[in-house]
């Protein structure tokens, strides 16, 4: 099976998230998209997170109905701080017939090369490039001297674009703090998550 891996916090799950997994299970014909929601990311250490089991919880009722979506606690089980490297080699190690894609921003990937064994991130998933369709091309080159020529022509090859939205979970926090409407931002079942469970409500919260 292709499967392409979606990790990030979901904190909470939006639009944007569920519009970039369908536009890249359609462009890169991937037959399931794993949401890894993390458990602390090397790079989020001193933010203050919703619990784990709440931000699965909106990830299971934002993919709901979805066959090819599914939510993994891999992640989530193994706790502490998560480096992508461990994660994609536990998936390769359960299922290694798979051929995995890992979906990453264009932003991120500047700064792939200082990610933790960056040049086994590439060989044990192709990452997929998303971009919006009213940015530059990436700088593919920044990947030259960690893979193999036709490595890069594999990556380069599966590099998606996205319509223009702008969904954010930052400015979806603060808006329930301000007691702002986020109807439309987020499916109906997790905006009713968020406000029956009382999520988001401190002023102030680390974005």
């Amino acid at each position: 099976m292709r499967v392409g891996i979606f990790g990030g916090t979901f904190d909470p799950v939006h639009y944007g998230h569920l519009l970039l997994a369908e536009t890249c299970r359609e462009q890169c014909r991937l037959d399931q998209v794993l949401f890894l929601p993390a458990s602390i990311p090397p790079h989020k250490q001193q933010w203050h997170l919703t619990p784990a089991e709440r931000r699965v919880e909106m990830l299971r009722l934002a993919i709901a109905g979805h066959a090819a979506f599914l939510v993994s606690e891999l992640e989530i089980r193994r706790g502490g701080v998560t480096y992508t490297v461990d994660t994609l080699t536990a998936l390769w190690e359960q299922q290694p017939q798979d051929e995995l894609f890992f979906l990453m921003g264009a932003d991120s990937l500047r700064d792939l090369p200082t990610w933790r064994e960056a040049a086994r991130i590439c060989s044990l998933a192709v990452p997929v490039v998303v971009r919006r369709r009213d940015t530059p091309e990436p700088d593919f080159g920044e990947l030259a001297d960690m893979v193999s020529a036709a490595r890069l022509r594999e990556i380069q090859r599966h590099q998606v674009q996205m319509p223009l939205v702008d969904f954010s979970s930052t400015a979806i926090r603060q808006a329930v703090a301000a007691g702002r409407s986020i109807r439309y931002q987020t499916p109906r079942a997790v905006e009713m998550y968020i406000w029956t469970q009382g999520l988001y409500r401190e002023e102030g919260k680390p974005a």
